[in-house]
């Protein structure tokens, strides 16, 4: 016998019932996964623009404590160190009056000379390209003995590097009691290679540079060495040969 009309309506209801339990469920697992997803979007979101932080935070620990011979990489990721014939000492050109150096990074030559602005104070160790001085500037620093790190973009781009660099500008400020520890750590960027015409060589993102004058023969030299990695068993080596006393203006800050 076939069913009542009653009981075929109840089928039916029961029937569009269980449909929309079923579609109830898939929604509410949607909206759940809906959710989860947006959760997991913040989540990568907050830890990207975290992780620069935390890497700098656990790459700062790694160097706490080190002499600066031990920050960084091996002497061996750094070239020779090489030398020319330097000019420009006492030249002084007015404060805005840009200079057209022919080295990247330029070591010496014609500078700004205004308290304040040139030389660049002791006291700031590490720059950013926002912070940096400009060319004119800091080559009255290497008049006056200073070592100069310069680093390029690809550095400023790594954290490892960018926190070594950090972290040799606090030990040299820390033990500079005398304030005769010379060091400058500075970006070299895209607008210096433009003005000067060139860049590091190939492959290296470090470059040390100093200005000498040879006491015997009085003639004055710039002094380069180039490294792939940012090395501070290299740059105490360089500055331990290229003393502040040796500059054309060694006691002027």
């Amino acid at each position: 016998m076939g069913k009542s009309s009653k009981t075929a309506k109840a089928d039916r209801r029961q029937v569009i019932e269980e449909i929309r339990r079923k579609q109830k469920g898939a929604q509410r697992r949607q909206g759940m996964a809906i959710v989860g997803v947006c959760v997991l979007v913040a989540v990568l979101i907050i830890g990207a623009a975290a992780y620069p932080k935390v890497r700098e935070m656990i790459d700062t620990q790694k160097w706490k404590g080190k002499s600066v011979a031990e920050i960084g990489a091996k002497a061996s990721v750094c070239g020779d160190v090489t030398e020319k014939d330097a000019t420009g000492s006492g030249d002084h050109v007015p404060t805005g009056q840009q200079v057209s150096y022919k080295d990247a990074p330029p070591a010496f030559g014609p500078h700004w000379n205004e308290a304040g602005i040139a030389p660049a104070p002791i006291a700031d160790r590490f720059y950013t390209s926002s912070s940096r001085p400009e060319l004119e500037s800091l080559i009255h620093n290497s008049e006056h003995g200073y070592t100069i790190l310069w680093y390029d973009q690809h550095a400023a781009d790594d954290t490892g590097e960018i926190t070594a660099i950090k972290s040799i500008a606090k030990i040299m400020d820390a033990n500079d009691t005398n304030q005769r520890l010379k060091f400058k750590a500075v970006p070299w960027t895209a607008k210096d290679a433009k003005e000067v015409g060139k860049d590091f060589p190939k492959g290296q993102h470090i470059a040390f540079t100093h200005w000498r004058v040879d006491p015997k023969t009085q003639k004055q030299y710039g002094a380069w060495q180039y490294c792939s990695d940012v090395s501070g068993a290299a740059l105490q080596s360089f500055m331990d040969k290229y003393p502040f006393t040796d500059a054309p203006e060694p006691y002027a800050y």
